[in-house]
């Protein structure tokens, strides 16, 4: 028995989010499982280190199985992507400590949500930015940043159906990159709740648009009124890049 660690990359679009689910097989865990599953001839469970929503997207998601074929590990990605729809793609394999958890030993992550900021959508790339057409203020945006770096309770910024009482997180780093019209939000930290880093892109547009003030960014933080806070931004813009271990 060994204890495999892989990354995948996974375009969300056609999926109801990673974690398999009673109503759908439609899922990147189920697809991902059953392509493992032949390859070791025997049911399997795989863990994953964060289950992304339906239509998110990943370039370093991060899984582990025990896996009972005697297969050289630099040889799993080839065989197993034979068996995988083309928008999964396992890009990494290596043999861990039988110990590791992709969960549970996951120490931070880094996402990029990406918009579109022009008047006409692109279809190219409509499956993964956000479009929206009206014209931002960088200055207060990147102003308004600054004040979620750091060790703060997100209650406010956590979908209101969330069961997690300890809502407290720290974000390592929150920057903006413009690239050909797009905006790129990438965001790091010790652990995000459920939706949110869209809340608080929410949040960010909603300030730029004058509906949501700077200086009661402070008291929605304290506050802890989701109601406060901005709209949850579309699940297609967000991408899971990395996770820290």
């Amino acid at each position: 028995m060994r204890n495999i660690k892989l990354v995948l990359e996974y375009d969300g679009t056609n999926y109801s989010g990673w974690q398999i689910q009673e109503n759908t097989d439609h899922t990147i865990q189920q697809k991902f499982q059953e392509a493992l599953e032949k390859i070791n001839k025997a049911p399997l469970k795989v863990t994953a280190a964060g289950r992304t929503d339906a239509g998110v997207h990943a370039l370093g998601q991060v899984v582990n199985f025990s896996l009972d074929v005697n297969i050289p590990v630099e040889r799993i990605p080839m065989a197993i992507n034979r068996l995988l729809p083309p928008d999964i793609v396992c890009i990494e394999a290596r043999e861990v400590p039988l110990e590791f958890h992709a969960r549970f030993d996951a120490r931070g992550k880094k996402y990029r949500y990406r918009i579109y900021n022009q008047q006409i959508p692109s279809v190219f790339i409509r499956n993964y930015t956000f479009h929206y057409r009206y014209k931002l203020k960088l200055d207060i945006i990147r102003e308004a940043m600054a004040y979620f770096k750091g060790k703060h309770d997100f209650r406010a910024f956590c979908s209101s159906g969330s069961q997690i009482t300890d809502t407290v997180r720290t974000i390592n780093s929150f920057v903006l990159k413009e690239k050909n019209g797009e905006l790129w939000f990438e965001i790091s930290g010790d652990g995000f709740l459920y939706n949110m880093i869209r809340i608080i892109i929410g949040t960010l547009l909603e300030i730029s648009a004058g509906k949501i003030k700077l200086d009661e960014l402070i008291t929605i933080l304290d506050g802890g009124d989701r109601s406060l806070a901005g709209f949850t931004a579309p699940a297609h813009g967000l991408t899971l890049l990395e996770v820290y271990y």
